[in-house]
């Protein structure tokens, strides 16, 4: 009796293990590690695995056939995952499909191949993206000036663009650091580089840059950036027939009517700005707004929009997360003033009072961008030189998450949004 009750309880978990074809990585308080997640589900679709993402299903949920090699990477990197049948699956995908229930299943069907535009004098955890990437372990080609301007953009689905500075100003770095010797180690290399590429000015080849990544969205690409990467974008479109560049930064002065004379039909997303062209002020424009808030780090919050996963889908995906509350961080480029977003570009997470938006997205062609206030999600004021962030004290990150989403989405399959 005893030889057949193992037999019968071998049988029982075979035939279970035979039923139980789906592997469900939850992305509630359930998953050991969120940020890791995003990358077995990017592995997945690297290897042909066809997946789901579970929109507003447990924290935005990922579902897909189960096989002894996901479990494994799975257990390897310390990812919570649950086993369930054809039936239980057909049940969850039933729930989310009622019309009651604010929640959606999108098909991701490739993974998207990722670039990354930054010097290769940076280390990876000298920008949030990077660092999240290589904790993730999801794998990404750097590329700079030269292979942008030469056409490599056409190779790749997405497009992270570091905290560069595309004025041409050095980030604005000169008051307080012109006698550092990184300093003048940056502003050599640039300088080396535009000249090799052709240009008499950093600014001249840090537009020609900005151009080819505009184009690069408008033929279907994804771009994303944070920081500094995102005002000073727009900054360089709008101001590209006049010179916003004190002498120290390009040998001759700026056009005292600059302002006048942006074109702001250039930019992706913002609008009736004006540049500061005293090289005293580390700040670019009066786009962003960290000198002038008023904010204490324990009040510093944003919230994110809670769209129609059934309506809204790419809005959605961008915001699936534990929390529609998530603290602030600052940054070179902390937050935008809402009076300088255009009116047709999506806010997706904004701090209400204090009248900023920290989360946006657009289109652009048949490409979309969304621009993310802030340098570090788990580094309140992060400054020169501080030490990289440990994303193992932070496996949950709700800001992490909000870079990892953009990230995925290019994979999803394209929904028409419903009329």
């Amino acid at each position: 009796m005893k030889r057949f009750a193992i037999l019968l309880l071998i049988i029982i978990i075979f035939s279970s293990r035979l039923f139980a074809t789906w592997l469900l990585i939850p992305m509630d308080n359930k998953q050991a590690n969120q940020l890791k997640a995003y990358g077995i589900t990017y592995w997945a679709l690297e290897k042909g695995i066809e997946a789901y993402w579970l929109l507003n299903y447990r924290g935005g949920s990922f579902i897909m056939p189960d096989n002894q090699a996901l479990e494994n990477l799975c257990i390897i990197r310390g990812v919570s995952y649950e086993i369930v049948s054809d039936a239980q699956k057909q049940a969850i995908f039933d729930y989310i499909a009622r019309p009651d229930i604010n929640m959606d299943k999108v098909k991701l069907e490739k993974a998207p191949k990722i670039a990354v535009y930054a010097p290769a004098t940076y280390r990876p955890w000298d920008d949030a993206v990077m660092l999240v990437l290589t904790y993730a372990e999801i794998p990404y080609d750097r590329i700079y000036d030269e292979e942008i301007l030469r056409g490599d953009l056409s190779k790749y689905q997405w497009l992270h663009l570091h905290h560069e500075d595309f004025t041409g100003q050095y980030g604005k770095f000169w008051a307080a650091y012109h006698n550092a010797q990184w300093y003048k180690n940056e502003v050599a290399r640039a300088e080396e580089e535009a000249h090799k590429l052709g240009f008499k000015k950093v600014s001249k080849l840090k537009l020609a840059v900005a151009k080819a990544i505009k184009q690069y969205v408008k033929n279907g690409g994804f771009l994303f950036a944070m920081c500094s990467a995102t005002d000073t974008y727009d900054i360089a479109l709008a101001a590209q027939n006049t010179d916003i560049c004190p002498s120290m930064f390009d040998g001759d002065p700026a056009d005292p009517h600059a302002n006048q004379k942006l074109d702001y039909s250039k930019t992706l997303a913002f609008t009736n700005f004006k540049v500061i062209l005293d090289p005293y002020v580390y700040e670019f424009s009066d786009i962003d707004v960290t000198n002038t808030r008023h904010v204490t780090e324990d009040q510093d919050y944003f919230t994110l929009f809670d769209f129609s996963a059934k309506w809204d889908p790419v809005p959605t995906m961008l915001c699936q997360d534990q929390t529609r509350i998530i603290h602030g961080f600052m940054g070179q480029t902390t937050a935008f003033n809402e009076d300088k977003i255009k009116p047709d570009v999506l806010i997706m997470g904004e701090f209400k009072a204090a009248h900023e938006a920290r989360y946006i997205h657009g289109t652009y062609g048949k490409g979309m961008w969304t621009f993310y206030g802030g340098h570090d999600p788990e580094d309140y004021r992060h400054l020169v030189g501080d030490p990289p962030t440990n994303l193992d004290l932070h496996p949950h990150s709700p800001g992490y998450r909000l870079i990892l989403n953009n990230v995925l989405f290019p994979a999803a399959k394209k929904k028409k949004r419903k009329t």
